[in-house]
């Protein structure tokens, strides 16, 4: 090859090269929600769940063929192909995963007797026939295997006037294995609210709830609009690649003041917008004025309930994410389904104010919202007008509803509490509903 063709190619090589540097630079943050999610995923599992097969709980998405995620002791890490934008998350004792570029400095969690948690040893007993056709349904077993495996259904527990009457696990998951509530943790976020309201440390319409928004139209914002995402702040909770959630999740270290510096899109108290953005900024909130940071959840829920295995997972920041990350055993979900059927009434001891839970489940009304009915952190089944959401459950039900098909369903009237956990990504299904349906009607007999 002469010089002149040589000095071609060399150009042409070069070009390529920096089109394909360029490209990646482009996509890097695409490609960093992926593996975020692939090393907290692999971490938790292990850390948190006890269980291998982090691939399993992976959704359907372009990025996994070539995902490679090595799960060790204390950490995981994920990349595309070994090479490309490694992220590694770190599992902390008590805090379970965090996604960091070391691993982070957390506190000694605070201790969690299970003492006080009347559903930790108990046995269930054998369920009535019209309870067991309510677990069928709820676990697909109707449908052909291929079906009832996209269904996903992993564990469903039932609570009747406050006894556990009836539980179903599938394989390789059982009473002890903590599952991710995903987006139940915006309920949960209500109680710890509520804990710090009835101690006096916390009113709904406190604002100027952030330094930054000192002088700012912000610092308008207050607890219950946070709690009730009608904040105003603009967001975006459409889960792909690279939006504003996924970005909060898997990008930012300090998520509370990630989402502080999104502008308003809307005056505050005036739209209703889904945002796990407010929630997790208002967990930063708590944290910071308690002083309590990543044992936030610990201090005011999971020690006086007994939850032994729950895990509310921090940010980098050292703020627990309160939108997405809480794990706990089944029969912990449930416990926490029947405070609130309680009103915070826990082994005879008011832990919430009286009438918490009627208030927490009304539905917002507001000049505008993208959604109908929500609450605060619940979704009640009757709207703001009175109409009934969704004709199958009584009027007072309300729900704690999380990502791929996480379900804690309260029917006061019923004194009913059905929890369904699973890994239903592709499926659209409300089997879970339509179970405790079966199961409002079973028990009255």
């Amino acid at each position: 090859m002469t010089a002149r063709p040589r000095r071609v190619l060399l150009v042409v090589i070069g070009l390529l090269v920096v089109a394909a540097g360029a490209g990646y630079w482009w996509q890097r943050p695409l490609l960093l929600t992926g593996t975020g999610y692939a090393a907290h995923n692999g971490c938790a599992l292990a850390a948190v769940s006890a269980r291998a097969h982090p691939e399993a709980d992976l959704p359907p998405n372009p990025l996994v063929p070539v995902l490679r995620t090595s799960v060790e002791q204390g950490s995981a890490t994920s990349s595309i192909l070994g090479v490309l934008s490694r992220q590694t998350a770190w599992a902390s004792p008590g805090f379970g995963c965090t996604l960091a570029g070391a691993r982070p400095a957390l506190p000694p969690p605070t201790p969690v007797a299970a003492a006080g948690n009347p559903y930790a040893a108990t046995v269930a007993p054998d369920p009535a026939p019209g309870v067991r056709d309510a677990l069928n349904h709820a676990f697909g077993t109707d449908l052909p295997a291929a079906e009832r495996a996209e269904l996903g259904t992993r564990a469903v527990v039932v609570l009747k006037d406050g006894k556990l009457v009836a539980e179903r696990y599938a394989d390789g998951f059982g009473p002890a294995t903590p599952q991710l509530g995903w987006s139940m943790a915006k309920s949960v976020t209500d109680l710890l609210v509520g804990r710090l309201v009835q101690q006096g440390r916390l009113s709904l319409d406190d604002d100027h709830l952030r330094p930054e928004w000192a002088g700012d139209a912000r610092a308008r914002i207050t607890v219950r609009q946070l709690l009730q995402m009608t904040s105003g702040l603009a967001w975006d909770e459409t889960y792909a690649l690279g939006t504003p959630i996924t970005r909060m999740l898997y990008l930012e270290p300090d998520m509370g003041a990630y989402v502080a510096a999104q502008p308003l899109g809307h005056d505050p108290g005036t739209y209703l917008q889904y945002s796990s953005g407010s929630t997790t900024l208002l967990c930063s909130v708590l944290a910071a004025r308690t002083g309590l940071g990543a044992n936030l959840p610990r201090d005011l829920l999971f020690a006086p309930l007994g939850l032994t295995s729950a895990v509310l997972e921090p940010d980098a920041a050292g703020t627990p994410v309160c939108s997405s990350y809480l794990w706990a055993t089944p029969r912990d979900w449930a416990a926490l389904g029947q405070f609130a059927l309680n009103d915070g009434v826990w082994n005879g001891e008011r832990l919430l104010p009286a009438g918490w839970l009627a208030d927490s489940t009304r539905a917002v009304a507001v000049t505008s919202a993208e959604l109908d009915p929500y609450a605060s952190g619940w979704w009640p089944n009757r709207g703001p007008d009175g109409s009934v959401d969704d004709p199958r459950l009584p009027a007072d039900s309300y729900f704690a509803k999380g990502h791929d098909g996480q379900w804690v369903i309260v029917v006061p009237s019923e004194r009913l509490v059905v929890v369904r956990l699973g890994f239903t990504p592709s499926r659209d299904d409300t089997r879970a509903v339509s179970a405790t349906q079966q199961l409002v009607a079973a028990l009255r007999r």
